[in-house]
């Protein structure tokens, strides 16, 4: 079977479930044979990748620009002040510009209609690498680790603590429901995902404020209680969330001995996770920011190098 090929990377939402496992599968293939043959094939020779932020991050960063260097091809970093995305020039006159240079796209944005816009104006791929409403490049790395970890996805349980109405969580729930992930959802009231998010979600997904929710979980995942943006909630955030710190007590409570945590970083450490458990032997905060570059190099390779999706 032939998985249809995606013209961009936009969010988990706008994936079948073929293409998700295909990205995933493709991950594998490019890590082993990055890890196992001393590097990957040159399949984006000749191929360019224009990164634009709006938000800083590391992981982001690193993982596309290296990504595309693995696979043959160049990346070049636009910061905000050079764009001025939405102040200086619109996001459709962007895309237009950039079409005509480079052969994709990469956009870390603060407002989601930021990339709709650079879809519809564009005649190259646009990537999404982080928007106020979906981090689909987190999600599809997450899933890749868990994948990875685990060995198996079905009948396995994520559950999402403390700020489970994010961007982060959004597309965790998007693409629980592409691999029959059960995910519960274990947060205060007002931090709890949308009903159109849930909707579009395609998974059945608990959600309470009991932390004993955290019992039989596989993966205990969290994010940072006050994102940027976020900054002006953060005297309410912090009077809400701190019961939901992911502590030894409540890694404990799980009653799994084998219970990964699992977190997106940057990680405020002594607020959502403890450095016992950031460092402990439950974590897999590392491996999973390492696997960004595998799960990159997949969305590239398809999207720029036109590498089909394995079935």
């Amino acid at each position: 079977m032939i998985v249809k090929p995606l013209s961009h990377f936009t969010g988990i939402d706008i994936l079948t479930s073929e293409q998700f496992w295909g990205l995933l599968k493709l991950a594998r293939q490019l890590k082993d044979e990055w890890t196992q043959c001393g590097g990957n094939r040159p399949v984006l020779a000749g191929k360019s990748l224009a990164m634009l932020f709006e938000k800083p991050s590391l992981r982001t960063r690193v993982s596309f620009e290296m990504g595309m260097r693995h696979l043959g091809g160049y990346a070049f970093y636009l910061s905000p002040a050079e764009i001025g995305l939405g102040t200086r020039e619109s996001p459709a006159d962007v895309i237009r510009v950039l079409s005509g240079y480079v052969d994709g796209v990469m956009a870390r944005v603060f407002d989601h209609r930021s990339i709709e816009e650079m879809v519809e104006w564009g005649s190259v791929p646009v990537i999404n690498g982080l928007s106020d409403f979906s981090h689909p490049c987190q999600a599809l790395t997450d899933v890749f680790t868990i994948w990875e970890q685990l060995g198996t996805l079905e009948d396995r349980t994520l559950v999402y603590v403390g700020d489970g109405a994010n961007n982060v969580a959004t597309s965790l729930l998007m693409a629980a429901g592409k691999v029959g992930l059960n995910v519960r959802i274990v947060a205060p009231r007002g931090y709890i995902p949308s009903a159109e998010v849930l909707t579009a979600a395609e998974v059945e997904v608990e959600i309470t404020d009991d932390l004993n929710g955290v019992r039989g979980a596989d993966v205990l995942y969290t994010d940072v209680w006050v994102s940027m943006g976020d900054e002006d909630e953060r005297e309410e955030r912090m009077e809400d969330l701190p019961p939901y710190q992911v502590n030894t007590e409540l890694v404990q409570r799980s009653e799994n001995e084998e219970v990964l945590v699992m977190h997106c970083l940057p990680a405020h450490r002594g607020e959502e996770i403890t450095d016992a458990v950031a460092d402990g032997s439950s974590s897999r905060l590392f491996p999973q920011a390492h696997n960004r570059l595998h799960a990159q190099k997949a969305v590239l390779a398809h999207l720029l190098g036109g590498v089909e999706l394995p079935s």
